[in-house]
């Protein structure tokens, strides 16, 4: 997870990296939940909102969709079962998970989703993440169909990837403190041209989203900021953590005042769709609000 890029280009990561990479999410949503993280209470509700919209237009009766830098797949996890984020951060304060093991873990996360899954619900969940362990357990327990553990602002898509960007109709991101990188993104869009997918993502306030926002452009995609309040992501580690972050989001032009200044990052959605397919948000008929 990188929080920004520096004046020389080095990438500062969070204090979250040693866990954001491990054979199971107990550690990462345990300290989530004690940073207070909501963002993928708030963003996953403006994507389904998208997604409901993104099948009346076009019609389809189950969806691919591809979770870029998904970690172990909250965002996947809460579209495609009947849980809330709540339930999930509640469910890694049992005491079962002081001494269960990484195996007993996965075998519990299986069970439990298996019996939250909307059977109505037959999209297809594709992660992609330069975090390995986090996509296996993302897979293993049921969130994620097919996983990709690829870096693709270094490198271009595998041909297995490739294959799976072909039929892709909605890319999501939420909860990485970064926004959507140029380069990847770049090629994931190059990669999936053919079915033109809507793009839903939701950055931190702050951070440099213009590059990003102007590669979408370039691929014929008109970007817009949803109309809704921002919303908190996490709370901030310590007092640089904070001022670091007002900073950036005031060097964007945002009003911090009852926002970043009480302690939380937040962060808003931005939606990018071809320019014959801009409905009017307030007629969708799930609000994202």
């Amino acid at each position: 997870m990188i929080e920004e890029q520096d004046g020389q280009g080095r990438k500062l990561v969070t204090i979250y990296d040693d866990i954001y990479n491990l054979a199971d999410s107990r550690s990462y949503f345990q300290a989530m939940h004690h940073a207070g993280f909501r963002t993928a209470h708030h963003a996953v509700a403006g994507f389904k909102a998208v997604l409901a919209e993104l099948r009346h237009l076009r019609g389809l009766p189950r969806a691919n969709i591809v979770d870029f830098a998904s970690g172990y797949g909250i965002a996947a996890e809460l579209m495609r079962h009947d849980v809330t984020l709540d339930d999930v951060l509640a469910r890694y304060q049992g005491d079962w998970c002081d001494t269960a093991s990484v195996e007993q873990t996965i075998a519990k996360d299986r069970d439990w989703l298996a019996g939250k899954r909307d059977k109505a619900h037959m999209d297809r969940y594709i992660g992609i993440d330069v975090a390995d362990k986090a996509l296996v357990y993302g897979r293993d327990v049921g969130v994620f169909d097919a996983i990709f553990a690829e870096n693709l602002e270094d490198d271009q898509p595998s041909e297995a990837l490739l294959q799976e960007l072909s039929t892709c109709d909605l890319m999501v991101e939420c909860g990485s403190i970064a926004h959507m990188l140029p380069r990847a993104l770049d090629r994931l869009l190059s990669a999936a041209k053919a079915r033109q997918p809507w793009i839903a993502t939701a950055p931190i306030r702050g951070n440099d989203t213009a590059e990003a926002i102007e590669v979408m452009r370039d691929h014929g995609y008109v970007v817009e900021a949803l109309d809704m309040t921002p919303f908190r992501h996490r709370r901030f580690a310590d007092e640089d953590e904070q001022v670091r972050a007002i900073a950036n989001a005031k060097g964007r032009g945002h009003d911090t005042d009852g926002l970043e200044t009480t302690g939380y990052f937040h962060a808003q959605i931005f939606l990018a769709r071809p320019p014959e397919e801009m409905t009017p948000v307030s007629d969708w008929p799930v609000s994202p609000f």
